[in-house]
């Protein structure tokens, strides 16, 4: 534990560099704390909240450092990742697991696969796709001419936002626009702190130029406020909130308006949702019910990904919501370092705080049947048992609200009315 609850802050541009975290943030901080959200007494984790100077002096190093990266050969560049790819499978990968499990809640299953796994295929897979980009060329020419087409980066910098629920798609954000020659603002979210330094100290063993990537903490609307206030704010790529997405945008139209920046930035955004599962009278009962188990309560349901709606026919509605109690009951809910345990807890108390008080409003709708759960508990960790209720009507708010949690809403239909149950999801 003492290993993972604390580091030093990199540097983020080639001056001074940053003391200890204490001290270090806003004024009159001395730094922000994560904790352990299966074990909220602990911290987990201090870091720095960068000052408005640190995150200006990190853009301008990371543009400076943009004029010999781009120059960089794609192999070169594309040697860098791939060299991470197995630190993060090899010297890195019981660490970024642990530091995962601890910090965001996942169980061992979960941490595996994302910050072990997925994030070595992001760096590969990425190398694999932009050399397929690069060897995209023109096989058409007029008689007597010959063309090519060169791929060059984008003229300012990225600004890289990413959440907390994957190590990995910290990892992918930022090496995308870079692998392509660009140089990246990041500012990963406080809740996966941690994991994502380690990303960052990953991709520095690995070769990358020390401000190719400027890792940078603190106050979200602060550093946001910094990067769109500059005139080379070249794209967004975002992962997290679909309102926070929306917001981002609306800024970006409001410089490009202003004539702030010296081109359009892009917008690259991957959102959460709703998604549902939708059942067919034809449908093998058993394995909707594991799947469904499986989509709508896997680390407690926080993956844009998560099952939150249920759709039934009515003729199999029965025996899958028996199946689905009897399967239940044998789902253990606890911290993840008892690798007995199929679900943790939520990442921090606003989301705990949000859940719980739908859940009450839950209990009590008269509108609603209980059928699992309705529980939570946060003596020790902010743990929420998985929900599920069956709805009256198609129109319940628990079928448009996104709760981002452990909660599963269900509607019965009548099997004749397939069809028009499409067109209703489909609004």
């Amino acid at each position: 534990m003492a290993s993972c609850s604390g580091y030093k802050v990199p540097r983020p541009f080639n001056e001074e560099p940053l003391r200890e975290w204490e001290g270090v943030g806003r004024p009159g901080d001395k730094g922000e704390d994560t904790r352990m959200p299966s074990e909220h007494s602990q911290v987990f984790a201090k870091f720095a909240g960068a000052t408005a100077e640190h995150v200006s002096k990190a853009i301008e190093a990371a543009l400076e450092a943009k004029k010999s990266w781009q120059d960089t050969p794609f192999t070169d560049r594309a040697a860098v990742f791939l060299r991470a790819a197995e630190l993060v499978i090899g010297k890195y990968r019981y660490e970024l697991i642990a530091a995962t499990m601890l910090g965001q809640g996942k169980n061992a299953w979960q941490a595996e696969i994302d910050a072990a796994a997925e994030l070595a295929d992001f760096f590969r897979f990425n190398a694999s796709l932009a050399q397929q980009v690069y060897e995209q060329q023109p096989t058409l020419m007029a008689q007597g001419h010959h063309g090519r087409t060169d791929y060059r980066p984008l003229e300012g910098f990225v600004y890289a936002v990413s959440p907390f629920n994957f190590t990995a798609i910290g990892g992918n954000l930022v090496s995308a626009p870079a692998l392509m020659g660009n140089v990246v603002v990041w500012k990963p979210s406080p809740y996966s702190t941690y994991a994502s330094y380690l990303v960052y100290k990953i991709l520095l063993e690995a070769g990358l130029p020390p401000n190719v990537i400027q890792f940078v903490n603190g106050d979200a609307e602060m550093i946001t406020k910094v990067v769109f206030e500059h005139p080379e704010f070249a794209a967004l790529h975002f992962a997290g909130s679909s309102d926070i997405f929306r917001s981002l945008c609306g800024k970006s139209g409001e410089g490009i308006v202003k004539k702030i920046y010296r081109d359009y930035p892009r917008m690259v955004g991957e959102t959460s949702g709703k998604n549902f599962h939708l059942v067919h009278s034809s449908a093998n009962v058993s394995s909707a019910v594991k799947h469904t188990i499986r989509g709508a309560f896997e680390y407690a349901g926080q993956k844009c990904s998560a099952c939150s709606r249920l759709y039934l026919p009515q003729s199999q509605a029965e025996d899958l919501l028996d199946q689905m109690k009897e399967e239940m009951k044998r789902v253990k809910v606890g911290p993840p370092d008892e690798f007995e345990n199929f679900m943790g807890t939520v990442i921090h108390r606003n989301s705990f705080d949000r859940i719980k008080a739908a859940i009450d409003a839950a209990n009590k709708d008269e509108q609603l049947e209980r059928l699992l759960g309705g529980s939570y508990d946060d003596s020790k960790g902010l743990f929420i048992q998985p929900s599920v209720y069956v709805a009256k009507t198609l129109d319940h708010d628990l079928f448009n609200r996104e709760l981002f949690g452990p909660v599963l809403a269900v509607h019965i239909y009548p099997n004749t009315e397939y069809g028009q149950l499409l067109e209703r999801i489909d609004l």
